[in-house]
């Protein structure tokens, strides 16, 4: 089914992408949106030339294209869009434990074609299609500089500026980072994990209720809890019964996605100053690796980084179990990963420890949403409160 309506004295269609003979087109509007500004180092993404890849492991899922009609029509736009069942985080006594939510993901219009209304068009096909799939709510991911995004949604879409999670990257040097003493981190099975995320995490806002799923995909590297040695002897594994039952003082955990599986990053744009000295760190950390040189991984080439997802724990040490957790995904990236990023909720207290560099995160990220059908017992969780931690599905990335 196609929606036609003329923009700019040219008839444009939106219908379903079609892997047959949309790829090159979809490939073409993705370049032109490159993350950066013009003139400057930009942020590209390579998909491996599957224009759907960043949304194919949700359980539903759909890509929609714009596309100009007649003698040398083409491509001008696209979103990607998933629904999936996710916990609230029973911000309120009564409301629903878990709702249907859509995401907005990839929103992308050709120069060419801004300012002609197509963006609207595509994100209000998209939410019909998410209200035909049960979806209650919809949202979105944005930085909170992009003016041009927030006000199509917050202005036209009826969005509301939801959360402010931050997403922390590091990079990965030829040295090793180094892991506090006490810490001692274990990696779990998938059933373990699966019963721990399902036991103490449920309540989590945007907690999959297919969890299991996503602790299954080939992408998923593993599952790791770290914890703190307190003197009590707590500092082994004893399986998910008896940790649920007697846990430790402090520990955290968290899980590895490996999204080098899906698309390919690139910093183009940099000067040949700046990829020299980038060079030089890198040459000068591999040769003296006791000197712990903050080197430059080659962010100039394609590169693949890792996401950590599902990051809580408990207990008055829990941050440095965090510290734990990340410091040795760090190390374990060497040589398969050239960045690890995580995303966290603005208040979560196991941000503070997380290793990061600012250059390389966004300490203020902004999600938007919107309740997609009337109010429930007079509860809106698009207008709630936020939580102390929120759980980010690495299917999203």
């Amino acid at each position: 089914m196609r929606d036609v309506e003329e923009e700019g004295g040219r008839a444009v269609a939106i219908r379903e992408y079609d892997p047959s003979r949309d790829r090159a087109g979809t490939e073409a509007v993705d370049r032109e949106c490159e993350v950066g500004p013009t003139g400057g180092m930009s942020l590209h993404a390579d998909l491996l030339g599957d224009p759907v890849a960043r949304i194919r492991h949700s359980p539903d899922y759909l890509m929609l294209v714009a596309e100009t009609l007649g003698h040398g029509g083409g491509i001008v736009g696209l979103i990607r869009g998933t629904v999936k069942s996710v916990a609230t985080g029973k911000n309120c006594p009564g409301a629903p434990a878990f709702a249907s939510v859509g995401y907005i993901l990839g929103l992308r219009v050709a120069p060419s074609h801004r300012r002609m209304g197509l963006a609207l068009r595509l994100v209000r096909r998209l939410e019909r299609w998410f209200e035909l799939m049960g979806a209650e709510y919809a949202y979105m991911a944005t930085d909170k500089s992009n003016e041009a995004s927030l006000r199509l949604f917050t202005g036209r879409c009826g969005y509301s500026k939801f959360r402010t999670p931050s997403l922390l990257v590091h990079p990965v040097h030829a040295h090793r980072l180094r892991v506090p003493r006490r810490a001692t981190v274990f990696r779990l099975g998938a059933d373990d994990a699966e019963r721990l995320y399902s036991s103490r995490f449920a309540h989590v806002e945007f907690f999959p209720a297919d969890i299991g799923v996503v602790l299954g995909n080939q992408l998923s590297i593993g599952t790791f809890l770290a914890v703190i040695d307190d003197g009590s002897g707590h500092c082994e594994w004893r399986g998910a019964e008896r940790f649920l039952a007697s846990p430790p003082a402090s520990w955290a955990m968290a899980s590895l996605w490996d999204c080098g599986g899906v698309f390919r990053l690139e910093v183009r744009g940099a000067s040949r100053v700046r990829r020299a000295a980038a060079a030089a760190s890198r040459a000068l950390d591999r040769a003296a690796r006791w000197m712990r040189v903050p080197s430059v991984p080659d962010f100039f080439s394609p590169f693949a980084g890792w996401f950590v997802y599902g990051l809580a724990g408990d207990g008055p040490d829990a941050a440095m179990a965090a510290e734990a957790l990340f410091a040795s995904f760090v190390n374990m990236a060497r040589g398969r990963a050239a960045a690890v990023a995580v995303e966290v909720a603005a208040c979560d207290p196991l941000r503070r420890r997380i290793p990061h560099w600012r250059r390389l995160s966004c300490t203020e990220d902004l999600w938007c949403m919107k309740r997609l059908i009337g109010e429930i017992d007079g509860w809106d969780w698009a207008r709630s409160a936020p939580g102390h931690s929120i759980f980010v599905d690495p299917r999203e990335v």
